[in-house]
């Protein structure tokens, strides 16, 4: 029996879309409702019957039928007594009509403008940290930007979300909140977290953003220009440099060592930018003494610290260091954190504990820019803060991310014993040096062709040198079986790019 064509076009119409986590009744839906919106369906256009379709694309009836009568009841749908079910008029919205162009006196279409000469603030050519695209097919993913299945707290943060779209909730982050934050989150922030770096503020004194990013563009905007004297840790952060390089900084370079920020000899600055918990990228700690000296330098010479405290909650052996923000007596210590970074990137939340006179500067701003975060997300994670899921899975990830640098400095021993590295005390990341020959950003690109991401170290200077010999291996994208064989591929890339230099490569006398 030859197949009839209307039912092999109505299979292909309605196939459903891959997309394996909704159910099949809502992609079912999904692939009903884009026939409409692309016009493949006009409106009075019949449908075949639930039983009909459901054979098509081997569904069970009461999947087509309920998906029919949702259609109906939002209006793409219509059904008529004894004659089935169409598509409803007015189900696709009313579209403009096609203008046509318009031309000039010449009789020809005008010209675009030239936007390379209209931009005035271009970051496009900034060197950032960036990754190839797909880079989550490559297996050995020594970079930062993905959550890690294993350890993301999937049931919890689910009942955060459900909860806050209980009815009883929607009141709390439905309404319009203007300059406003969700009283919730400020509150877990200020009682929950805060005080276990040493810090207490007012709720006024606490503004949330979207991630620490957004605050770096947010400071810039307020308090930074053309005549302003900015420190930055040398390497360090490449996305705070260039969120601050928008407003036009003179930048002020400042040397690490292997403690961290190098106090002595500070040159004068009105802003420093500083990573003290596990500076970024070298992974070092500030001393307390540093830390005291610093807060007095500030004093002694009218700067303002900008203290970012990157991965503080990442410790793994000592006593935690007290934040610089905790010790400041005199307000010179604006104070940025994330509440997301643990959990995954895309969360974008953040926040800033400042004097409550630059907070109301910085809502206005940020108002003009996004009005506020997403208040359903606020309301989420307070939740998620006051249920103590946020403490129990920093545990869970210390402890893997403890595993991983283990296993990770005993494969850079036995494959790359040339290379040098200091084991951290925390953070997701190892910060490590080359043999004076080798280019991290070389390095990189045949490491790709083993299946190597690794992050350059070349992004984190003002001023790099060249060849630039160090990298960052960040160990949060790729989990703790992987680590051997992807060193061990880090290695095979070494050897080529040895090769191709013509260099002899010795193992002898490093410590790590």
């Amino acid at each position: 029996m030859p197949p009839n064509p209307r039912a092999t076009q109505w299979a292909q119409l309605f196939a459903l879309p891959d997309q394996p986590a909704l159910p099949l009744q809502a992609r079912l839906r999904a692939s009903v409702v884009q026939a409409i919106l692309e016009e493949h369906l006009a409106p009075g256009a019949p449908l075949p019957s639930s039983r009909e379709l459901a054979a098509l694309l081997g569904l069970s009836r009461n999947t087509v039928t309920s998906a029919y009568l949702q259609l109906i009841d939002e209006g793409f749908l219509e059904a008529r007594p004894r004659s089935g079910v169409f598509v409803a008029h007015g189900a696709r919205p009313l579209t403009a009509a096609p203008a046509e162009p318009l031309v000039g006196r010449s009789g020809q279409a005008s010209q675009p403008p030239d936007w390379s000469g209209r931009v005035l603030r271009s970051l496009v050519d900034k060197p950032t940290l960036s990754k190839p695209d797909r880079w989550r097919d490559y297996p050995y993913p020594f970079v930062y930007g993905n959550y890690d299945p294993q350890l993301f707290p999937t049931e919890d943060f689910r009942e955060c979300c459900a909860r806050s779209l209980a009815r009883s909730q929607l009141p709390h982050w439905t309404p319009d909140f203007e300059t406003d934050d969700v009283p919730d989150l400020i509150e877990q922030i200020r009682t929950r977290l805060l005080p276990k770096r040493g810090v207490f503020a007012l709720k006024e004194e606490i503004l949330v953003t979207m991630g620490a990013q957004h605050a770096y563009y947010l400071l810039a905007e307020a308090l930074f220009d053309e005549q302003t004297r900015v420190g930055l840790e040398e390497p360090g952060h490449p996305h705070a440099r260039n969120s601050f390089s928008l407003r036009q900084p003179k930048w002020v370079e400042v040397d690490v060592d292997e403690d961290g920020l190098v106090v002595d000899a500070l040159p004068a600055a009105d802003y420093l930018f500083v990573t003290p918990s596990h500076q970024s990228p070298t992974t070092a700690t500030l001393s307390l003494e540093r830390r005291q000296w610093l807060l007095r330098k500030a004093e002694l010479q009218d700067f303002v610290i900008i203290e970012d405290d990157y991965e503080a909650e990442n410790l793994y052996e000592g006593t935690p260091m007290p934040a610089l923000k905790s010790l400041d007596k005199t307000g010179r210590v604006i104070y940025v954190g994330s509440v997301s970074k643990s959990l995954s990137p895309a969360l974008r939340l953040g926040f800033i504990v400042a004097p409550r006179a630059l907070i109301k500067e910085l809502r206005v701003i940020r108002h003009a820019m996004v009005r506020h975060p997403s208040a359903f997300l606020q309301h989420a994670y307070a939740l998620f803060l006051s249920l103590g899921h946020h403490e129990s899975h920093a545990r869970r990830v210390n402890h893997a991310m403890q595993e991983r640098l283990a296993i990770a400095a005993q494969a850079l021993r036995e494959h790359l014993p040339d290379f040098e590295f200091r084991l951290p005390s925390g953070g997701a990341s190892i910060w490590v040096q080359a043999p004076t020959w080798v280019d991290a950003t070389e390095l990189a690109l045949m490491a790709r062709s083993h299946g190597v991401l690794i992050e350059a170290g070349d992004v984190f200077f003002a001023r790099p040198p060249y060849p630039c010999p160090f990298f960052r291996l960040r160990l949060s994208s790729i989990a703790a079986g992987q680590i051997p064989a992807g060193i061990r591929a880090l290695a095979l890339a070494v050897g080529e790019l040895a090769l191709a230099r013509g260099e002899v490569r010795s193992f002898s006398g490093f410590n790590h």
